[in-house]
């Protein structure tokens, strides 16, 4: 084992090194520093190719985190993972509804999942919104039905779910819309990726 690197400069040293095996990409500098983050948060260099940007989506964001705006997450794990004293920075406010009795009682009423109900409660939300689903497609397929009705309109769109069942398919959902996202193509993704998306942001529209 070689010498122990002191804790301040851990992250330092982790991203010099995803800077050295990445290679060179053909993102715009704000964009490489998101690859960079959900590179360090996973391990996983796959994410260059998989992950897209479309309609100049970490400049909206950035300035969306700047000038005050509300997330809303499909998970108390992504929720959580989202740096507090950076969201507080620019008077922004997250919420995952996931958990919430009403959200639980309508979907079991409804025989619907909690997260298409989440989506709903959140398109009563009339401030400038970022949706960021790590886990449940039908988070994604509820708000392409949403948006498709004129009844939610979020100014971005972080689609990253992981799993097996309709997850590529709600991406390409997204993707069809005509709204800035960041979509993890594929399988992969996860709460602690839509975390890592929106902490590259807020770090960049605040430096640390």
């Amino acid at each position: 084992m070689g010498e122990i690197i002191k804790p301040m400069d851990i992250e330092k040293e982790s991203f010099r090194i995803i800077s050295e095996e990445l290679g060179e990409t053909n993102l715009g500098e704000k964009e490489l520093l998101v690859l960079k983050r959900v590179i360090h948060t996973t391990a996983d260099f796959e994410y260059k190719n998989n992950l897209k940007f479309n309609h100049n989506p970490v400049e909206k964001g950035i300035e969306l985190l700047k000038n005050g705006c509300v997330i809303v997450t499909d998970t108390t794990m992504a929720l959580s993972g989202i740096s507090k004293p950076a969201l507080k920075k620019g008077g922004n406010d997250a919420y995952c509804f996931i958990s919430d009795d009403d959200v639980i009682s309508e979907a079991k009423e409804r025989g619907i999942t909690r997260a298409q109900v989440a989506m709903e409660k959140a398109a009563k939300i009339n401030k400038p919104l970022i949706i960021a689903v790590g886990n449940a497609p039908t988070a994604l397929i509820k708000l392409d039905e949403l948006m498709k009705e004129n009844k939610i309109k979020p100014e971005l769109i972080i689609a990253c779910p992981v799993g097996f069942v309709n997850v590529v398919e709600s991406k390409e959902l997204i993707l069809n819309h005509n709204i800035a996202s960041i979509v993890a193509k594929g399988r992969k993704g996860g709460s602690n990726v839509a975390a890592a998306i929106i902490n590259a942001m807020l770090y960049q529209a605040f430096e640390r």
